[in-house]
């Protein structure tokens, strides 16, 4: 399920209100799927969405999103690279603090993942201050206002809404991360920096040595060079007493720019590792959100519900006492079918109807197959010689029997070894027909006086 689909049943739903029967129908042809209502959906929605105006809510919302995201994006990396260049900004006078770029790839990362964290845990409550403190939010709701009126009328569901804002967040972030370490491998790669650490905190290189060893927990098995070394910490510190280097500073120019390993593998781990999880994370409950929000919809219960309850009950097998009439002479009459048929015919009546009649009478038919005089001879003709066996020909009880009918019935029993007509009453009636009408239908075929021709009762 993504957001354009779930955008779309809602336009689909109520722009195109099928009826019970043609839901039902639905349901029992892809009876397969009704433990799985959510795929049940998305097969019913593509295969309703033709008979919607074009283009679809889904699209129009889920373009203006992209282009939305694609914008934000854009500014975030270059944000990121900007404020990389700026941190690392060398006169050749005072060496690049490494504390000011460590915030920005350790301490901000961390602390906005902690509150992207509670965020998603607290993303059932509508008015979720996390959530709207994200630029990622203020400047959706900004932009939407220049997109169209049908976009702008949309309601989600606020759940959802806030996953998608979470998301979003993730990835902003990450493009401004990326934007942060190409600003550092650009400058390492262009330019000659001397790295420092300079703090007016009282902090001794040993103990800026283990904070620094701490952090490098990753990856410091893996890559030994990625730590700085208590040498490098001691060699680096700088103090500001004027305009000039410390002395020991300039004679290891070379160490200084080791730094670089450090900064660049922190960068990798805090800011784009831990976010990609994070964003993974925010992907996997958009996703659940999305499910949810679908089917919490009173649309899609009522649609769930009709495709797959029954519009009506099987009816008794037996005959219902005082329904025999004194004139029902025909002797091929049954009062009980089997579970199932290879083939069922409907004259006059849809695929759909004849699914509903099948269920009706507690049958199940391989095909269903239109009969009737409005069809092509030919088509007529290739139907029938497929017949075999028992097979059940749906009539409408109401209506006289025709010679349109009555050679079809004829032609078909040529055809299979035993053809069972079934009249029908209206689905008001719940499909059943009158003693009056069977009787029609009863001398009808007395008259015929078939062999291969039978009456359900």
């Amino acid at each position: 399920m993504t957001l354009e689909s779930y955008l779309d049943f809602q336009s689909v739903v109520k722009e195109y209100p099928s009826s019970n029967e043609a839901r039902r129908a639905f349901g029992i042809q892809h009876a397969h799927l009704k433990a799985r209502p959510l795929e049940q959906i998305l097969v019913w929605l593509e295969a309703h969405k033709k008979h919607v105006k074009k283009p679809l809510v889904g699209k129009t919302i889920t373009s203006t999103l992209y282009k939305i995201s694609l914008m934000l994006g854009l500014v975030s990396f270059f944000l990121g690279l900007f404020s990389g260049v700026g941190l690392l900004s060398y006169s050749g006078k005072e060496p690049v603090n490494v504390l000011y770029f460590m915030a920005m790839v350790i301490i901000l990362p961390l602390f906005s993942m902690l509150l992207s964290l509670i965020a998603m845990l607290r993303v059932r409550h509508s008015n979720e201050v996390l959530v709207h403190l994200s630029p990622a939010f203020w400047m959706e709701k900004i932009l939407s206002l220049l997109s169209k009126k049908k976009v702008q009328e949309t309601v989600i569901d606020p759940v959802l809404a806030n996953w998608i804002v979470i998301k979003r967040s993730q990835m902003l972030a990450l493009l401004f991360s990326f934007g942060l370490l190409l600003a550092l491998v650009a400058t390492v790669v262009t330019k000659d920096i001397a790295f420092s650490w300079s703090t007016t905190l009282q902090i001794d290189a040993k103990t800026f040595y283990d904070f620094l060893y701490a952090v490098s927990l990753p990856w410091r098995e893996l890559c030994v060079s990625g730590v700085p070394s208590l040498e490098l910490i001691k060699q680096s510190h700088y103090f500001r007493l004027g305009n000039s280097l410390d002395k020991t500073m300039i004679q290891h120019p070379a160490l200084l720019g080791e730094w670089w390993k450090f900064l660049a593998l922190a960068t990798v781990f805090y800011a784009l590792f831990l976010r990609l999880l994070l964003l993974m994370t925010a992907t996997f409950g958009l996703r659940v959100a999305l499910k949810e929000a679908v089917l919490s919809l009173e649309e899609a219960k009522i649609l769930l519900k009709q495709m797959n309850e029954p519009i009506i009950t099987s009816q008794a097998i037996e005959p219902e006492a005082g329904l025999s009439t004194a004139e029902g002479k025909y002797e091929k009459t049954v009062f009980t079918l089997d579970p199932s048929y290879d083939e069922a015919y409907g004259w006059f009546m849809s695929q759909e109807q004849l699914l509903l009649l099948c269920e009706s009478v507690g049958v199940r038919a391989s095909r269903c197959i239109e009969a009737g005089a409005q069809l092509p001879l030919a088509k007529e003709g290739e139907i029938q010689d497929k017949s075999k066996a028992a097979v059940l020909c749906f009539v409408r009880a109401w209506e006289p029997p025709t010679m349109e009918i009555v050679d079809f019935l004829t032609e078909l029993s040529s055809r299979a070894d035993k053809v069972i007509v079934v009249p029908v009453g209206t689905l008001e009636n719940q499909y059943r027909a009158t003693p009056k009408e069977l009787d029609v239908w009863d001398r009808k075929l007395t008259l015929l006086h078939h062999d291969k021709l039978w009456l359900k009762r």
